[in-house]
């Protein structure tokens, strides 16, 4: 009886946050600090690895030490907590069988770039990562056009309205990456990414291809203004929604400018890391509260009702990590034994993304099924 009671008055003060008539997630409070201002954390890592040199470390190894933290402290725990919502839901494996059974290839597919061509396996994942953090902006994008749509003003946007929004997104990281891509200058630490592309797009004397991106990206930006003023000025502008946006094309459009681009890109990385850890929990959290988990997720169920918050969750989280840790133990002996007399830089990489993209690759796989979910968040507003 007590722990039913305990369990009333969590639900009672969670549902008591959600502000259920207005334009934000959850509320502006946890909007604020979780989606949009967090992005103070994006120049942490940069400054960190900047910290490191001037403490007197080589540049790989500070390098490599912000990668590692990165990846345990927020982006390993943001990688499994995928898993709550796919590998350990019933429901989820039900409804998409085949996707849960094929994720097996692709440990093995890392493994094998990881030690037949590192250059054109960090190419697919700088391309494919790039596509999943738009992704990931664009799904909470059309959750902000949801709940205004759906419970805020009850109609529907116009489908300019949502292509203006996406097109600013979708094309905002591109072009000084295009830029740096034609002058062949390209490199994700000690890796020159120029080898796996194709010198078609690799032309100092005619940088064809950055010109093309940057029309396209200067058409989406002036469109995306021009409709911003346009609904402020008819009351209509989603401010959360705009806040969210435009940020997000000031970062990723910023963020390769910056000389090393593992560490800058770890910037990127930390912020939508934090936002997915958010916004998760946040679903989890609403599916608990439903009495939808206790059947299909038992095991998710219990940490997700410990406490108000997400700490439990992103504990249970974080202990996932361990299968990471072993597929870098066991890479890192194989490589010694496959390749004698490798370099250090060399050996450390090839375990790193070895046991990082083994997992990274599935979470990436199963999110462009769950990005599709628009109507995630609709039990929060209609209880």
């Amino acid at each position: 009886m007590v722990t039913s009671a305990v369990t009333l008055s969590n639900a009672e003060l969670y549902a008591a946050e959600i502000d259920k008539g207005n334009y934000w997630l959850r509320n502006r409070r946890w909007d604020l600090f979780f989606i949009t201002l967090s992005v103070v954390v994006v120049p942490l890592p940069y400054l960190l690895y900047l910290f490191g040199i001037e403490a007197g470390l080589e540049d790989d190894i500070s390098r490599n030490l912000v990668n590692t933290f990165v990846a345990v402290a927020i982006g390993g725990p943001h990688m499994m907590s995928t898993f709550l919502r796919t590998g350990l839901d019933e429901r989820f494996k039900e409804r998409y069988p085949t996707l849960v059974r094929s994720s097996i290839i692709i440990p093995i597919l890392v493994i094998s770039l990881a030690f037949l061509n590192m250059s054109l396996m960090l190419t697919f994942f700088f391309f494919w990562a790039s596509l999943h953090v738009l992704h990931q902006v664009t799904y909470i994008v059309e959750l902000y056009n949801h709940k205004e749509a759906k419970f805020v003003r009850r109609s529907a946007l116009s489908p300019l309205s949502r292509l203006i929004d996406y097109a600013i997104v979708l094309t905002s990281l591109f072009p000084v990456a295009m830029w740096k891509i034609s002058q062949g200058v390209f490199e994700i630490g000690q890796n020159d990414l120029g080898e796996a592309i194709p010198d078609l797009f690799q032309q100092p004397d005619n940088p064809w291809f950055f010109v093309l991106v940057t029309l396209v990206f200067g058409a989406a930006l002036a469109s995306y203004l021009v409709k911003s003023i346009y609904e402020y000025y008819h009351g209509i502008l989603n401010i959360p929604k705009f806040a969210f946006i435009s940020l997000t094309v000031l970062v990723a459009f910023c963020t390769p400018l910056l000389p090393n681009l593992d560490t800058a890109f770890q910037g990127l990385n930390t912020w939508h890391s934090f936002q997915y850890l958010a916004i998760t929990f946040y679903i989890i959290k609403i599916r608990q509260l439903a009495g939808e988990l206790e059947e299909n997720a038992p095991l998710v169920a219990r940490f997700s009702r410990r406490t108000k918050d997400a700490r439990a969750l992103y504990g249970f989280s974080a202990a996932l990590l361990v299968g990471s840790a072993v597929i870098f133990a066991l890479v890192y002996v194989l490589a010694g034994i496959v390749r004698p007399g490798i370099d250090g830089n060399s050996h450390f990489d090839i375990a790193y993304y070895t046991a990082i993209l083994s997992f990274l690759w599935i979470h990436y796989y199963h999110d462009h099924f769950l990005f599709t979910d628009f109507e995630a968040l609709d039990g929060a507003y209609a209880s």
